[in-house]
This record gives C-alpha cells, structure tokens and sequence, in this order.
C-alpha cells in the first residue's frame, strides 16, 4: 500500500517559524514533523510514500532525502511555486500512487494511530480516521454512525484526523488544477460511501507555534 504526504502548504498560521522552514519539518521532540509519519508507515509495512511539495520546497529532498533511513522509499511530487490544495495535490499525485487505494496523512498533524489498522480496501470511495473535537475545532467535522458510516449532519460530529484511505475515482473526472478534497468527502459521504473509524488515542493539529511548542513538551516529558 502506498502513501501520500500533504506537504504543500505554506503554513501562514505558524509564521514567522515557516518563513524560513515548511511545517512538516518544523521538529518536534528533536526530529521534523514528517519523519513521525514516514517512521510510522514504516513500521505498519508501507515501503512506498509520496510527498507533494510546494513552499519551500527544496527543503524536503535536503533532509529526508530518498526516505531509505527511515525504511521507505520517497518519491517528491513538485507543484511548483503555489499549492495546488488538497484535491489538487491529489490529483497531481496520482501518477505515482497508482491505481490501488492509498493512505494519505497530513503533514501538519502529529498522531499515534496505527497505520496498520487502516483498510487497504475500503468499501466505499474513502475511510476516515476522527478524533475527538478539540478546543480549537468544537464543531467538528463528519459525524459516525453505528454501522461505521461516515456523514455531515449537524449534531454529534467528530473532527477530521487528517488521515484516510482513498480510492482515486473520488475525483474522477475533475480536471481543474487546484482545488479542495473536503467537497468531494461530503458529497460522497451524503451517498454513504464513506467509512470511518474514531481514534481515541493522542492527536495534535499543529496549527500554530503554541500548539507546536505544547506538542514538543508533552512528548519529552
């Protein structure tokens, strides 16, 4: 099963730490923030991970370069100077993720799930992974029903993880450049092709520098 990192972004919530450094490799109890996912893909078997580059770019090969001593092998997908956004950045992937379901994990977000637990094929177009709400996302995002269904009503909602499983015909036929995934989730969400599974273990959005510093303390400590 291969694996994409949403990696892309310039990460305006974080300034000033991201004008000199991308987010995902802003280091987090002495390594980046990314070398967390690639070590955890590893170790639930996933070899082959794409990671889609944008701000900053250059930095990702500079450090992580081929991925092999974190036991993956890395292949950059480069969007140019502006992100093309999630769907764009999926979209722009799939040469290199092939026509298999594949796990995706955004590059901003530090969790302890197991990659290994995912469906490697989901029954629907797309399995999610949800958290708990936290103080800055009360909302939520998706709620989940007792068969496992992922949906978008009002009430009882948990919040996205920022890490799933997709088929690529979830956005067949789109043939805009950049463009948000989220649409997509719902509307097939609303046609109950969506699956989800909620992850009552740790998980952070580093969104900014106090979350980031409050994340680096708690896993030291």
């Amino acid at each position: 099963m291969r694996a994409l990192i949403f990696a892309a972004g310039r990460g305006e919530r974080m300034r000033p730490l991201t004008l000199a450094t991308p987010k995902p490799l802003l280091s987090v109890a002495g390594k980046p923030l990314i070398v967390w996912h690639l070590e955890a893909l590893s170790r639930a078997g996933v070899v082959d991970v794409v990671i889609n580059t944008a701000h900053l770019a250059a930095q990702f090969p500079a450090t992580l370069g081929d991925g092999s001593r974190y036991g993956v092998r890395i292949a950059y997908s480069h969007e140019g100077d502006e992100p093309l956004e999630t769907g764009g950045g999926m979209r722009r992937a799939l040469p290199l993720l092939g026509d298999a379901p594949f796990i995706v994990v955004n590059g901003d977000i530090w969790c302890d799930y197991d990659y290994a637990r995912v469906p490697r094929e989901p029954s629907g177009l797309a399995h999610l992974v949800l958290v708990d709400n936290p103080l800055q996302h009360a909302k939520g995002d998706f709620t989940l029903d007792a068969d496992g269904f992922v949906g978008d009503s009002e009430r009882d909602r948990l919040t996205f993880a920022g890490i799933g499983v997709y088929r690529p015909a979830i956005i067949a036929g789109e043939t805009r450049e950049t463009f948000k995934l989220a649409p997509f989730l719902y509307a097939a969400a609303r046609e109950r092709r969506v699956t989800g599974e909620h992850h009552r273990g740790a998980w952070t959005d580093v969104g900014t520098p106090e979350r980031l510093a409050e994340l680096d303390h708690r896993i030291r400590g």
